[in-house]
């Protein structure tokens, strides 16, 4: 017998690079939905322990309680299905199945705020992010500061040699990068300087 739940639910997106504000912008929705004295359950995935275990952590150490799960759907066996928010970060670091699990929970009435890297450390599309904009209702994208020229960036610079998709780090391994900073992979280059366009090193001001 299927259950109809009367209200709609639908997916919330927060998407940018690392350093962005994702995850501060996650538990500031959620503390909202909090003091609406609606029901919230957090998650995040159990591969992720640069802060906790037991909570997400923003790089300014600011926490909220969350449940460690090693795969999306097990979301769905943790879930207390009085709860009428959910929250997901780092959703960059499930897999596909997340889109399926994020729609299901949409799908019987439930508001879904998940939150991760909308693109990788070659600069293309990081699954299963593009399949969650692509069928939520709402998204925000962050941008985090350049840390070579101070402009917006939008890529995530991976500053360690790996070649392998993910990689947890966090100020060690990675840094934010504009799109004229940024180097697909691991960076070569020590300094941009772009005060000195077309001027050798022994050119001189007169």
């Amino acid at each position: 017998m299927d259950i109809v739940i009367p209200n709609s639910g639908w997916i919330e997106a927060i998407c940018g690079p690392m350093f962005s504000g994702k995850s501060e912008e996650l538990i500031r929705r959620l503390r909202r939905a909090i003091i609406a004295r609606k029901l919230v359950q957090v998650f995040k995935p159990a591969i992720d322990t640069r802060y906790s275990e037991s909570e997400i952590v923003t790089h300014a150490d600011v926490r909220m309680r969350s449940e460690a799960v090693s795969w999306a759907p097990e979301i769905l066996g943790r879930l207390d299905w009085r709860t009428e928010v959910i929250g997901i970060d780092e959703s960059n670091f499930f897999g596909s199945e997340l889109v399926e699990t994020a729609n299901q929970l949409a799908n019987c009435g439930k508001q879904v705020i998940v939150a991760g890297l909308d693109t990788d450390f070659l600069g293309r599309p990081f699954p299963p992010m593009p399949d969650l904009l692509a069928t939520a209702e709402s998204i925000t994208k962050t941008l985090a500061i350049c840390m070579r020229c101070g402009n917006p960036a939008k890529h995530t610079q991976r500053l360690v040699q790996s070649e392998e998709l993910i990689v947890i780090g966090s100020v060690e391994s990675y840094e934010a990068r504009c799109r004229l900073c940024f180097e697909p992979g691991v960076p070569r280059q020590e300094k941009l300087n772009f005060g000195s366009a077309g001027l050798d090193e022994t050119s001189e001001s007169v």
